[in-house]
């Protein structure tokens, strides 16, 4: 759509699609995440951009929420391929509405309290184990006497309990007992 303006009677035609987007260089700046994240993040398929005659990144303006997506996931230490897969979610075609990033974040409710139980439990063990002095498992006589967690495999079996075991024995590191 194109929309004519008379500025002192000079006529300017301005294209209002173009006024949707903006360059590398303003999301950088309105997003705080530096152009060759913004790059990377490309690359890897979060976001896209519309390139001009001037070969330069243009992006829809939508872009910034998904950027800011991005980054909150990340802090809460989800892995990109965790959010490229939640992002496919999105329609392409238009900003998504809250409906869909509220059908989005219903989604991660199960991965993210995972992640919480995890914490948790780091909080309220790791003390403990520290706390008897030995610092190790094979030699504690109160959470593993005579090294049992051995059996178990290596790492923090009892922190992890089940879900490691299992997404072990999934990856195939682990054969399940």
């Amino acid at each position: 759509m194109k929309v004519q303006v008379n500025l002192k009677s000079t006529w300017i035609s301005r294209n209002i699609v173009s006024d949707q987007l903006i360059t590398i260089g303003e999301l950088a700046k309105r997003s705080g995440v530096a152009a060759s994240a913004l790059r990377f993040y490309e690359e890897q398929g979060l976001i896209s951009s519309k390139r001009e005659a001037g070969r330069q990144r243009q992006f829809s303006r939508d872009v910034l929420r998904r950027v800011a997506f991005i980054r909150v996931a990340q802090t809460v230490g989800l892995s990109l391929d965790e959010i490229k897969l939640a992002l496919s979610t999105l329609p392409l075609q238009r900003t998504p509405t809250k409906q869909d990033w509220e059908r989005l974040s219903r989604s991660w409710q199960p991965l993210l309290q995972q992640r919480i139980d995890t914490l948790t439990a780091l909080r309220d063990q790791l003390t403990s184990c520290i706390g008897c002095g030995c610092l190790s498992l094979k030699k504690c006589a109160l959470y593993n006497p005579e090294d049992t967690a051995q059996r178990r495999g290596s790492g923090p079996r009892y922190l992890l309990g089940d879900r490691s075991e299992a997404g072990l024995a999934e990856s195939g590191v682990v054969k399940p007992a």
